[in-house]
């Protein structure tokens, strides 16, 4: 990605489309509206549509690429980094010319969703990735080549983040591995940056710009207005690039321990004839990496000793069908086992005996490195207990995998996630509670259909075909038939049972820097017999003989992209504010007018082999054993980061 353009000024504006967003109007000072993280949300469909004549021009990428491929030394069969790859236009177009080992990683999750597609679509083979440029989920001496294209160097706030990431391309590249980057002449724009532009993107689009250099005259601030000539402004955007020139770049380069070879000087052209910002004069420079200070031994990797904590199989468990684990339960521990086996970095051994699970993790306090917590069913099998298996862990100084007591308390508990879900701005279907000594309806707050849930619980536990219902006496009898499962003295969720898809978003890793977003997926219910509640309740989970456990099945969403964006930003919100680890899924319906709303968040996730984690990452690129092994690595990342605490600021 990169060039000139788009972030957000204001993040409490939503992403999802709407008639107008007012302009904040005439400010004195751009760079005090520039935020830290301005990349973070930029690059979007607005990117594409106000910089198309240069980032969407297969002609120019070509040339760029012709460009690039002259001062390289590149075999087809070399492993090839883009780092900020954008929507890929440069590793698309290197896989048309036969180079067969790419991969491209950005940290838009827009972008590289377009990649995909567009990768699908034209039948190529490369791989795209989200991540951040500062700390990449690779291995060490990967590439052959690494090149950032298209001014995508220097959006971090300090000087220090740039520094990270050369030492993390250094890290990938092999010994005389090559990086290339393309990036602004920094002396050029400071003396030649238009303070003020405008033009017409299209017909119904235009964009009015800002420009000024910061205090220190290292960066170049930048403020965009977007407009619709009838939706009115669509976006008010600012953002900060650091400007070097070539001399800078290469006493940088070499400090961090490249060698700084030739390079070579871009002139682009807009085929709008407009303004181009900092893509207008660029500067392309090959360095090689330097690793004569590596050893030139490589210590084997020591295999990481894991404890794996699951249910207790001998116990009976009230969430099952008939109440104890069945050949299918077996089956999927079967499954993982196998998976697990396949991962030659780690020794496993099982832990699914509760009588003595207190004792043997205290046996073996010293000689695990961790634990997977995948002991969704609870302490005993209680699902009031799933939090006690961190808190022990926690207890018996225990590294592990997944959220801490606090996150499974807070998620466990649907009102108070709403809570937090309003306080993030994040929408929620209309709700009320049920309180245990409520047993009439003077008069309804909301209109049916309306869905009944327990209050607290997971795995759609007490939400079946039953629960939603269409007027007081099917209402009245669902309120019963949840008080009965789960508890007379326990608080009943009322909510607007919403029509629209039904979506989940697995995130693998840990926000900000090192996670994924799996792709997006749906609940087909286009098996389900007209007239029956499209719900994806206990009988879908849990019931084999039911026509919703044989006639559901997940698909990538099909969704318009600025619901997606959104979808995917707010997650992110609520992953680090409730304090997931790892990995989560967060469950979503969109209501008549194509509004998500948040149903529930999920910090440990089923981890089984068919469910819907493993189904979003099967869109992904990875199977059952790979998912495993990326939900492992985040947590190894994790504990190297020191950061226990999870995405949750806690005072600790």
């Amino acid at each position: 990605m990169g060039r000139s353009v788009t972030s957000s000024a204001n993040q409490r504006m939503s992403m999802i489309p709407s008639a107008s967003r007012a302009s904040i109007g005439p400010v004195e000072d751009l760079e005090s509206y520039v935020k830290a993280d301005w990349w973070r949300h930029i690059f979007n469909a607005n990117y594409l549509r106000t910089d198309s004549d240069v980032v969407d021009d297969p002609e120019l990428t070509a040339t760029e690429i012709d460009s690039f491929l002259a001062m390289l030394d590149a075999q087809p069969d070399d492993r090839i980094l883009d780092l900020c790859c954008g929507q890929g236009r440069h590793v698309l177009e290197l896989a048309q010319r036969g180079f067969n080992n790419l991969t491209g990683i950005d940290r838009s999750h827009y972008l590289i969703a377009r990649a995909k597609r567009v990768l699908r679509q034209h039948g190529l083979s490369a791989t795209f990735k989200e991540g951040d440029a500062r700390k990449l989920r690779l291995p060490d001496d990967a590439f052959d080549i690494a090149y950032i294209a298209g001014n995508s160097f220097g959006y971090f706030e300090t000087i220090e983040d740039d520094i990270a990431v050369l030492h993390e391309v250094r890290r990938l590249l092999k010994p005389r591995g090559q990086l290339l980057i393309d990036f602004t002449d920094g002396d050029y724009l400071r003396a030649n940056f238009e303070p003020r532009s405008w033009e017409w993107i299209d017909k119904n689009y235009f964009v009015c710009r800002e420009r000024s250099l910061s205090k220190t005259g290292d960066r170049l601030v930048s403020r965009e207005v977007i407009t619709h000539t009838k939706k009115g402004v669509i976006a008010d955007q600012f953002y900060a690039e650091r400007l070097y020139n070539e001399a800078e770049l290469r006493e940088l380069l070499s400090e961090v321990g490249f060698l700084p070879d030739k390079s070579n000087r871009i002139s682009t052209l807009s085929k709008r004839n407009q303004d181009l910002g900092m893509m207008a004069e660029r500067i392309v420079l090959r360095a090689y990496s330097d690793k004569r200070d590596c050893a030139i031994v490589v210590k084997q990797k020591r295999i990481r000793k894991v404890v794996v904590a699951l249910g207790d199989h001998r116990r009976q468990d009230s969430v099952k069908p008939g109440g104890t684990f069945d050949q299918d339960d077996f089956h999927t521990v079967t499954e993982l086992k196998n998976a697990l086996g396949g991962i030659d970095e780690y020794e496993f051994t099982y832990l699914d005996d509760h009588s003595s699970l207190i004792a043997r993790l205290s046996e073996e306090n010293e000689s695990i490195d961790f634990v997977f917590n995948l002991c969704d069913e609870g302490f005993n099998n209680e699902a009031t207990k799933e939090l006690h298996i961190p808190a022990l862990l926690e207890l018996l100084g225990h590294k592990y995998s997944g959220g801490d007591p606090q996150c499974l308390a807070y998620c466990y508990d649907k009102s108070l996630v709403r809570g937090v879900a309003t306080e993030l701005d994040v929408p929620t279907p209309a709700a009320f509670t049920v309180m245990p000594e409520d047993t009439t309806f003077i008069s309804l707050p909301l209109q049916f259909p309306l869905i009944v849930k327990p209050n607290f619980g997971d795995s759609s536990i007490g939400i079946t075909v039953d629960s939603v219902c269409h007027d007081v006496k099917q209402l009245e009898q669902a309120i019963a038939n949840v008080r009965q499962w789960a508890g007379f003295d326990e608080p009943v969720l009322v909510e607007q049972f919403l029509t629209g898809k039904d979506i989940s978003v697995g995130i693998i890793g840990n926000p900000p820097h090192a996670y994924q977003v799996l792709p997006v997926i749906e609940e087909d219910y286009s098996a389900i017999p007209e007239g029956m509640p499209r719900i994806c309740g206990y009988e879908a989970k849990w019931d084999a003989s039911s026509v919703y456990f044989q006639g559901i099945k997940s698909i990538v969403a099909n969704l318009p992209a600025e619901t997606t964006q959104f979808l995917v930003a707010s997650c992110l919100k609520l992953f680090e504010r409730l304090g997931c680890r790892d990995y989560a899924r967060f469950d979503w319906r969109l209501d008549a007018n194509g509004t998500p709303r948040l149903l529930e968040v999920n910090p440990n996730p089923g981890w089984c082999w068919d469910g819907h984690l493993a189904r979003m990452a099967e869109f992904a690129g990875l199977d059952y054993r790979a998912m495993l092994r990326e939900i492992l690595h985040a947590c190894e990342e994790r504990f190297a980061a020191g950061s226990e605490a999870g995405g949750r600021k806690a005072a600790r």
